[in-house]
């Protein structure tokens, strides 16, 4: 699978990139009440829009975006800023370690531990005392304008929910336990609807490592799939 035109692959991330700064300024802007259910569900769209701008990024560093490095790379830099401060080149670095060592100890994104270790670890090692700086002093910043209520359930909660989304479907259930192929990896159930709201395809882990230079919203067509390898 060849990478994606240029401006298809731009077209897509300026989409997932309006759609999530369209949906944050008009909830900053809602004055809710705890006991509407759509809280919740918008709550939870916020999220999948979240992990949407962290694949964006995902997708810059495979150089997917477009074939013009500089724009490919500002693409990165921004959707990882909105995301949560997070210093793009770092990521870029640490995430082709994980393609290129992956399932070893020089794998940032791998450990042999349960969930909840294995998530602390993960976390641990992308997030900096810098960041968590940053992120404080901008939520203290914001909230001259936006109710704290807002900010806390729209733009943190989904924040720290979508390291969750990220974690479990595109880390933690890929590469837990024994693997019998080269990537170390297995995907889910081949289903197209659960695999884009589960993490925009990318539960279909073994094709990624198979064919990292694939846009998230082309991985459903990626072949071979590996025969027994649906996540458990």
């Amino acid at each position: 699978m060849q990478k994606s035109p240029s401006n298809i692959g731009l077209l897509v991330a300026l989409v997932v990139i309006g759609c999530w700064t369209t949906s944050a300024i008009l909830l900053m802007q809602w004055n809710f009440s705890f006991t509407n259910p759509l809280v919740y569900i918008l709550l939870l769209v916020q999220m999948h829009l979240y992990t949407g701008l962290f694949i964006t990024a995902h997708d810059a560093m495979h150089g997917t975006i477009s074939p013009n490095r500089g724009i490919n790379n500002l693409i990165g830099y921004l959707c990882t800023f909105l995301y949560a401060a997070f210093w793009y080149p770092k990521l870029y670095a640490k995430h082709h370690l994980h393609h290129n060592h992956v399932h070893t100890n020089h794998d940032p994104d791998y450990h042999n531990g349960h969930f909840w270790n294995w998530y602390v670890r993960f976390i641990r090692n992308y997030l900096s005392i810098w960041q968590i700086v940053a992120m404080a002093a901008l939520f203290n910043l914001l909230k001259f304008w936006i109710p704290q209520q807002n900010l806390l359930l729209f733009w943190v909660a989904p924040s720290l929910l979508s390291t969750l989304q990220l974690f479990y479907f595109g880390t933690y259930q890929p590469h837990k336990g024994e693997h019998d192929n080269i990537y170390f990896a297995r995907s889910q159930k081949k289903n197209h609807v659960l695999a884009f709201f589960s993490c925009y395809f990318f539960g279909y882990h073994y094709e990624h490592h198979h064919s990292p230079g694939t846009p998230w919203w082309m991985m459903w067509k990626v072949e071979p799939r590996v025969k027994n390898q649906e996540s458990r």
